[in-house]
């Protein structure tokens, strides 16, 4: 059996990258691939010292050899993207030039304003396979003079429901506010302030799991003192998202910037209400139909919290749009077709 790995700073956490690359390490697995996790930090199946996001010390090229040195193909999680570790970008792509690699590009630099000026990644190789998560990094790549294939982040579309009864109670959610899930990590174009005012403006307790990184723990510490909403600051587990969407009244999603953005269609799955900003990749997604409330009017999420049932329909909606085009089945068939067309499938 062939063996498939997937290569990242970190996996097996809950941000938006690990959670899709263990999707994809499933998926891996159901057409025949024996997958095996490597990254510079998480619960993995292969540690690599100077991969992870603030290393001590740069990866040494024999160790990331002597990793990968059992892979058949090498399915690369923005490693090769986003430049928060260039040292370990820089090695990755000296030891993989030439092998058959899948380069799957969640954030690339363009993104970012603190990146703009990198222009060394994305790396390229005529051995590789880029596939970018929106159409619009496709074109933007296309731009650069990369060939991607766009393919949406999928999710499980059929998941049970979640009981979310005692988490609340957990939460301290019991005493009649909405309680509000901004499901992300604490940073700048996560938009916390703009939840906040959405939270106040509802008259909400606000909950965010995520930890404070990339140096927004102080400005996070100033926006929590200066609120007079009720924050929980609880995170979660992986094995319990679907009873922590379940516990919450609705989903906040206020963020300026976003490479694909998951809890929106986390929500949809979940069938509730979620009120998304205005980035770019969310106008792509709003063109398949999803009713989403806005982020910066709080009348919409403030009228859905005094009349659920009212937006029965619109919750529908969006569950079939997410079951649509965004399921493992659909992801199953995309990959199988993108992997036998290179010669990779087992």
């Amino acid at each position: 059996m062939p063996t498939a790995a997937l290569l990242s700073f970190r996996l097996g956490g809950t941000d938006g990258v690990s959670v899709i690359a263990e999707i994809w390490r499933r998926t891996l697995d159901e057409l025949g691939f024996d997958t095996v996790t490597v990254a510079g930090e998480g619960p993995v199946d292969r540690t690599v010292t100077g991969l992870e996001l603030d290393p001590d010390r740069p990866p040494r090229a024999v160790d990331v050899e002597r990793a990968l040195a059992d892979a058949d193909l090498v399915v690369v999680e923005n490693l090769l993207t986003i430049p928060v570790n260039l040292a370990a970008s820089r090695c990755v792509a000296e030891v993989l030039r030439g092998r058959a690699a899948l380069l799957h590009h969640h954030d690339p630099p363009w993104h970012r304003a603190r990146f703009a000026h990198v222009t060394e990644l994305p790396a390229d190789d005529p051995a590789w396979l880029h596939v970018t998560i929106s159409r619009m990094a496709a074109a933007d790549f296309a731009l650069r003079g990369i060939e991607s294939v766009a393919v949406y982040n999928a999710f499980d579309v059929d998941e049970p429901p979640g009981d979310g009864a005692a988490l609340r109670v957990s939460l301290g959610a019991d005493d009649g506010r909405p309680l509000l899930f901004h499901p992300v990590r604490a940073i700048e174009r996560k938009n916390v302030p703009g939840a906040l005012r959405l939270a106040e403006a509802v008259g909400g307790r606000y909950w965010l799991p995520g930890p404070a990184e990339e140096g927004y723990e102080p400005e996070l510490e100033r926006l929590l003192a200066a609120t007079e909403v009720p924050v929980v600051r609880s995170p979660f587990d992986e094995a319990v998202r679907a009873d922590a969407y379940a516990a919450a009244d609705a989903v906040l999603f206020p963020s300026t910037w976003e490479g694909f953005g998951n809890p929106p269609i986390e929500a949809a799955i979940h069938r509730r209400p979620v009120a998304v900003g205005d980035y770019p990749v969310a106008a792509e997604l709003r063109e398949l139909g999803f009713r989403w409330l806005p982020a910066g009017d709080p009348e919409p999420l403030r009228a859905a919290l005094r009349d659920p049932d009212g937006l029965a329909d619109d919750l529908a909606a969006n569950h079939r749009i997410a079951r649509r085009h965004f399921s493992r089945a659909e992801l199953r068939a995309t990959l199988q077709e993108l992997l036998a067309r290179e010669g990779w499938l087992p």
